[in-house]
């Protein structure tokens, strides 16, 4: 695998998902396994109580400069400037909004926010570090 890193200037195609935050290990950031009172990481082992979780930012774009498509996932709290909040404070805010509407499965975001993410993004061009 080439290490070789750089910088990218393109501009957003779309919003590959509209799952842009996940519950994420303390220790690894990789996904946590979330059940209603228990988390555990399968890659470090790391375990807690469900309310004790932390979010962290994934989005996932396909992007184009002059000559290529890519996919790119932009990960972690370099993306806190654009959502305004820390990815702990928006699914808080998520969760909240979910409840209120009655909805069943309370950390799907509602779809006004996904039209703003993909407002936000689709059609500017940003530097990306690769």
């Amino acid at each position: 695998m080439n290490s070789a890193r750089g910088l990218l200037a393109a501009s957003v195609i779309s919003v590959q998902n509209s799952c842009f935050i996940y519950p994420a290990c303390q220790k690894c950031f990789s996904r946590l396994v979330l059940d209603s009172r228990r988390f555990n990481c399968l890659k470090c082992g790391c375990a807690g109580e469900a309310k004790d979780a932390s979010y962290r930012y994934r989005l996932s774009l396909k992007i184009a400069d002059t000559n290529d498509l890519f996919d790119i996932t932009v990960f972690g709290s370099c993306l806190d400037p654009f959502f305004g909040v820390t990815a702990e404070n928006l699914q808080r805010c998520i969760q909240d909004l979910n409840q209120l509407a009655g909805e069943t499965n309370i950390d799907t975001p509602p779809g006004a926010l996904v039209q703003a993410v993909e407002t936000c993004f689709i059609g500017k061009r940003f530097i990306f570090g690769v």
